[in-house]
């Protein structure tokens, strides 16, 4: 049996990943911290960083081919060991808490349909029957995918197809409802005060906009298990187009429908309140239907996803070896019970301190970064040394658009981040000493005396405040 992946199950795996909860609270998202004009500008700084970051992913394809270790097989080749672990520690990381806020919107979505003034059940998604709920689904998408990603990938197939229907219900009668007017009061922000100006909110819907593309490199990830590898740089382009087509749609529709002052106040699935608006109650099931095949199918290629890394680590020793292993159905059994149970333990613990939707994308969008920025400066580096100007141009835009991400998402965040990082240096130090390996020579040193001092102001930072 033919256990690789064809175009449609990579296009399909990647547009999974990139439409998840987000899209659903997109256009309450996007008003609540910017104007009709800075969505647009936002939208197109986007549009042009994420076609630039995936040409570069299709570039690196076609000239490293012996590199199928995924984003961080570019880190490590470009950068050495260390940095090639800590791009997959981080993408590991960012998958992890991508998943359980995944967990947690499936929940509070169950609460939206079945929750009653009298009778909350779910609530927002963090109480204690969500945990069960969430824990039952986490373990039987393990058991899914333990039999056989092929299979997994040809389930998610379908539950694209069908998530999709209900975002191109909404696009269809938010286009027949749009009226130029609505779309156009206060098109620059004038609401939000003159010290909160365009630049300002173009800032600040960055982490918004990175987050919902977060996955574009799912067909990169997945490199090793593609049939063809010409299908790694086609799947990853047309997903990102099409998905980028349904997110412009969906947030400047609404606009059109709802006045962006009105929609900032909405409460989230913000679109099964504008749908609601043009049809009826039936808007809302629609939505809320819509959004737990969406991120049920999310979940079920970031589970994939994340299940990849340490598996692929392992064939590139950065992580111990013992993660190599496969079952009978080709599926990196070792890899997948670390995943699960990772995702297990933090799902109970980010639910006891009342963690939210919100704030598990900030910490998944922050660890993804790196990785992200990482993959510009290796296209950049790689087409010097080419002398090939077409890779070169690719490489400073992913770059500089790497560079804008993590300014733009504020550099607090990012040193809490490095807390994240420590952990992970237990497998890097294991797998290195597998090997006899000397630890820390030279930069290596330099780069782990780094993330320590970040780590410490960023341990500080969350004793101080909260990052949940």
């Amino acid at each position: 049996m033919d256990k690789k992946l064809g175009l449609a199950s990579l296009t399909a795996l990647i547009i999974s990943s990139m439409i998840g909860a987000g899209i659903f609270s997109l256009p309450q998202n996007m008003a609540a911290v910017a104007s009709p004009a800075a969505i647009i500008i936002a939208w197109l700084i986007t549009g042009v960083g994420m076609i630039s970051l995936a040409l570069s992913l299709q570039y690196l394809s076609i000239t490293n081919p012996h590199i199928n270790t995924g984003i961080f097989g570019y880190a490590k080749h470009g950068f050495g060991r260390l940095t090639g672990f800590c791009s997959a520690w981080a993408y590991w990381v960012s998958a992890t808490f991508t998943n359980i806020s995944y967990l947690v919107i499936i929940c509070a979505t169950l609460g939206l349909l079945f929750d009653t003034s009298d009778l909350v059940i779910f609530g927002v998604g963090n109480n204690a029957v969500s945990i069960i709920v969430a824990s039952i689904f986490l373990w039987m998408i393990h058991i899914f995918i333990s039999n056989g990603i092929q299979t997994a990938a040809f389930i998610n197939l379908l539950a694209t197809f069908a998530k999709l229907l209900s975002l191109f219900i909404f696009i269809i009668l938010a286009l027949l409802a749009f009226h130029w007017d609505t779309f156009m009061f206060d098109f620059h922000g004038a609401h939000f005060g003159k010290e909160y100006d365009l630049f300002s909110q173009v800032k600040a819907t960055m982490l918004i906009t990175v987050w919902v593309f977060i996955g574009i490199e799912g067909a990169v990830v997945l490199s090793n298990r593609a049939r063809h590898r010409k299908h790694i740089g086609f799947s990853t382009i047309l997903a990102l187009l099409t998905t980028i087509l349904i997110y412009v749609l969906v947030t400047l529709t609404s606009m059109g429908v709802i006045q962006s002052v009105e929609l900032a106040k909405y409460p989230n699935p913000s679109t099964a309140k504008i749908l609601t608006s043009i049809m009826g109650p039936l808007g809302q099931y629609i939505i809320g239907i819509g959004l737990i095949i969406s991120v049920c199918s999310s979940f079920l290629s970031w589970l994939i996803y994340a299940t990849e890394v340490p598996y692929s680590c392992a064939k590139d020793k950065l992580f111990p070896e013992t993660y190599r292993r496969i079952n009978a159905n080709g599926t990196p059994i070792r890899s997948l019970i670390f995943t699960t149970i990772a995702i297990q333990v933090s799902l109970i613990f980010v639910m006891c301190l009342d963690g939210t939707y919100d704030s598990l994308y900030r910490i998944a969008s922050e660890m993804i970064l790196v990785p992200y920025l990482l993959v510009g400066i290796y296209t950049l580096k790689f087409a010097i040394k080419q002398e090939n100007l077409f890779g070169i141009v690719l490489g400073f835009l992913s770059t500089s658009f790497g560079i804008w991400l993590l300014y733009a998402s504020g550099l607090q965040f990012f040193i809490m981040s490095a807390v994240l990082y420590l952990p992970g240096l237990y497998f890097f130090i294991k797998s290195q000493r597998e090997q006899n390996i000397h630890l820390f020579k030279g930069k290596e040193r330099i780069i782990v005396g780094l993330l320590l001092i970040a780590a410490l102001i960023g341990l500080k930072e969350i004793l101080n405040g909260t990052v949940l």
